[in-house]
Order: structure tokens, then C-alpha cells, then sequence
């Protein structure tokens, strides 16, 4: 990551980052398509409903994960290996300890979260008996979050990846045997989720204590370390707030989609799963411009790290483009696959005509409060994010959908939010990089 060209490293970087996402969301795709295709559309619908409301209890966690990540990548191009190993047993006891704290307060919050949902009564029951099942195993999503940022933070992407296809094919087997042997419907997919993920962490926790170097757990090492829980927190906190926050908004969208009724909710469940994947890839361009900044900022190199950013998004830029054109050619055949209702389909196609055509601004969005998080700046795209992506869908819920109550409206706030946060975050970029100077970690 220090030293020769960055285009094919950010590549190789990127591609088992991005398919670890892909195959982290296979998980829920694979139950949205079995239940879509074996049970009904209302038990798909039930899974799309939770989705938003679980992305907003693992976006916490996610965010200091990120923390996690920028804190050991700055330390390893510092080369200041004791640190990196302090962090190291720290991001993991931490969570740990958090994943199961989060499960009793999320049973907590089920019901009434439910009702400000305003979940329809044919939907509801299979939505809450899904979640109630699937909460025991956010454990098992937000330690392996952890270990693949620690992982990564060396510039390992493989060995996640390589956990996830495992979980996500365990996953894709037990879903077909526990509700077509066993008539098991939403409790058995929702079982089959929590026996992948948990494995999937178990994998790279085996890992972690088996190699070599700082990266080594060892049990006579686990503590945690105030400094660097201090760190993860600076960093990651913000991102993780963001990341709540943009969730909530989200939950508040699934709340319009839900008053559309059951065809409307089950359509967008299975465009979701398919623009997710798109997510994933973005995402992973960021993710490799906050580690790669990560290093080369900790080893005092800024010119590097500006070309790390203008490398990612040129990159990231083609990938999007090609996807989004091949995704919109065979719209109608990828909804298809989740149900064959033409209601659905439509709904499907509606939502990810949105999406695909506006998917490239996502890119530069990803990659800037990337980079700026490898700076050690997380606060700045937190707050971007909260006023102008979160603070506009809000205002679109309550104020632009009540006075013209339909779909495409509701759809086209997505493209609307990220065309002006990116606005908001080339300004803030350029702000920093003009001020930024080389700081002793």
C-alpha cells in the first residue's frame, strides 16, 4: 500500500472486499428469494420490512469497526507494532462485549418500533417472529465485522471473503432444508441466518489466533486498552452515528413503503436486495481509500494519499457504470427471481430504475468521506451526512410523499439526497486537503 502503482492494488484490494459484502447480503437475499418462491409474498414482504430496522442496529457497530480499521492502518504504517497489537485485542473484546449487550436492548425496542412502523396486520406477525429470531445472532454480524476490519487493515480482503462464501452457502443450504423438509417458513430462514453468521465469525476468530505477527490474538493479550478504545471511538463513533442516522432515515422510508401495502413492500424487498449488492461495491472503493489513506497517511506520505482518492474514484467510477446499464437491461428477470407476481415485478423495476441511474454520484460519495475517515477525519462526512442526506429524506417523508403519496415520488429522494451530500463533501474534501498536514501518530 506504501510503495509503486495504485490502481492495480486499490483492484485487488477491492474485488474480495466488495464480494465479501456481496456474499455478506446474499444472507438476506437468499432468504427474501426462498420465502418469495416457496412461502409468499407476505413473507417476503415481513423479511423487507426488517431490513431497514437491522441496518439501523448494526450501523453503530459497523461505524466502530471503521474505527478499528483506520486506528491499526495508521499504526502499521507507523510501524508502531505494540500499538497495533493493543488495538487489535481491544477492537475484538469490545466487540464482543457490545454484540451481546445489543441483543437485549433490540428485544427491547421490537414492539415499538413495529407500530411506528405502521407494519400492515397481514405482514406483521411473520415480521416480528423473523426479527425476534434473527436477533440472537447479531453477535455473530458484529464480531466478524470486526475481525474482517482488523484483517484488512493489513490489506487482507481474501480471508473474509473467504468466511462469507462458507456462511453464505450454509446459509442458501439450510434455508432450502429447514423450509422445504422441515415447513419450518420464516423461523427456519431466520435460523439458518444465525447458524451462518455465527460460523462466519467463529472462522476468522480461529484465524486471528493462528497467525503470525501483530495481528495475533492471544488470550493472555485480551484486555482492553483505554488509549486505544479511546481511538476507535473518535473515529468510528462518528461514522457510526452517520450511520444510525442515515438507517433511521431509511426505517422512516420503509414506514411510507409499508403504507403502499403488501405488493409495494414485497417489490421493494427484492430490488433492495439487488441495489445492496451495488452498495457493497461502492462501499468497498471507500473502505480501500480509508485503509490505503490509512497507511500512507501514517507514514507521513499526502501526496500518495491524495492519488489513492483520484485512483479509487476513476475506478470505482467504471465499475458502477457497467453494472448499473447491465443491471436496468435485465431489470425485469432479476426481480423475476424473487417472485413471479407482475405487481411485485413492477414495483421492483420502479425502485431500481431510481437507483441504477444515479448510482455513479454514490461513488464519489464513498470514496471522499472514505478518505477523509483515513485522515482521521470522521466527524466531517458524519455531519454531512446527517444534515443534508438524512435531514432531506426526512423532510421528503413527512412534507413532499404526504402531499403526492406515490411510489416514484418516494423513490426519487434517493437520487436527490446523494446528489447534494456529494456537493456538500467535494467542498468539505477540498477544505481539508488544503489545510492537512502530516501529524506524528
Amino acid at each position: 500500500m506504501l510503495h509503486g502503482s495504485l490502481w492495480d492494488k486499490i483492484v485487488w484490494f477491492t474485488i474480495p472486499l466488495a464480494l465479501t459484502g456481496v456474499f455478506q447480503q446474499l444472507l438476506n437475499a437468499a432468504d427474501v428469494a426462498v420465502l418469495g418462491q416457496f412461502v409468499g409474498k407476505n413473507a417476503m414482504a415481513a423479511v423487507g420490512n426488517n431490513t431497514a430496522l437491522v441496518g439501523l442496529i448494526l450501523s453503530l457497530f459497523m461505524g466502530l469497526s471503521l474505527g478499528a480499521n483506520v486506528v491499526i492502518a495508521q499504526n502499521i504504517g507507523a510501524e508502531k507494532f505494540d500499538k497495533v497489537r493493543t488495538t487489535v485485542h481491544t477492537a475484538f473484546l469490545m466487540s464482543l462485549i457490545t454484540g451481546i449487550g445489543m441483543v437485549a436492548v433490540s428485544e427491547l425496542i421490537v414492539s415499538p418500533i413495529f407500530y411506528l412502523l405502521s407494519v400492515p396486520p397481514e405482514v406483521e406477525e411473520a415480521a416480528e417472529i423473523y426479527l425476534r429470531i434473527f436477533l440472537p445472532g447479531i453477535p455473530g454480524i458484529i464480531v466478524y465485522n470486526f475481525e474482517a476490519a482488523i484483517l484488512r487493515s493489513r490489506g487482507d480482503t481474501r480471508t473474509p471473503l473467504i468466511a462469507l462464501i462458507f456462511a453464505s452457502t450454509m446459509n442458501i443450504a439450510l434455508n432450502l432444508v429447514f423450509v422445504l423438509k422441515f415447513d419450518w417458513g420464516i423461523e427456519g430462514v431466520a435460523v439458518a441466518t444465525d447458524i451462518a453468521n455465527t460460523c462466519a465469525a467463529i472462522m476468522l476468530f480461529v484465524v486471528l489466533l493462528k497467525t503470525d505477527g501483530y495481528l495475533r490474538l492471544d488470550f493472555s493479550e485480551m484486555k482492553i486498552d483505554r488509549a486505544g478504545l479511546k481511538e476507535i471511538i473518535s473515529i468510528g463513533l462518528p461514522a457510526g452515528v452517520q450511520g444510525m442516522v442515515f438507517s433511521l432515515s431509511n426505517v422512516l422510508i420503509q414506514s411510507a413503503i409499508n403504507s403502499l401495502g403488501p405488493n409495494v413492500m414485497a417489490g421493494s424487498a427484492a430490488a433492495f436486495t439487488i441495489e445492496i449488492n451495488m452498495f457493497c461495491i461502492m462501499n468497498a472503493f471507500g473502505q480501500a481509500a480509508t485503509t490505503f489513506v490509512g497507511q500512507n497517511y501514517g507514514a507521513g506520505n499526502l501526496a500518495r494519499c491524495k492519488d489513492v482518492t483520484r485512483t479509487a474514484i476513476k475506478i470505482g467510477s467504471i465499475v458502477i457504470i457497467s453494472l448499473s446499464i447491465l443491471i436496468l437491461y435485465f431489470v425485469e428477470n432479476l426481480i423475476g427471481f424473487y417472485s413471479s407476481d407482475p405487481a411485485v415485478i413492477e414495483t421492483g423495476a420502479i425502485r431500481l430504475w431510481f437507483f441504477m441511474s444515479a448510482e455513479i454520484v454514490n461513488v464519489f460519495m464513498e470514496v471522499l468521506a472514505g478518505s477523509l475517515r483515513g485522515y482521521g477525519f470522521s466527524t466531517a462526512p458524519a455531519v454531512i451526512t446527517l444534515i443534508f442526506a438524512c435531514g432531506i429524506r426526512v423532510f421528503w417523508v413527512f412534507v413532499i410523499f404526504e402531499m403526492y403519496p406515490s411510489y416514484k415520488v418516494l423513490m426519487a429522494v434517493y437520487p436527490v439526497t446523494w446528489i447534494v451530500t456529494t456537493i456538500v463533501l467535494v467542498f468539505a474534501y477540498r477544505f481539508y486537503m488544503k489545510h492537512l498536514k502530516v501529524v506524528s501518530l
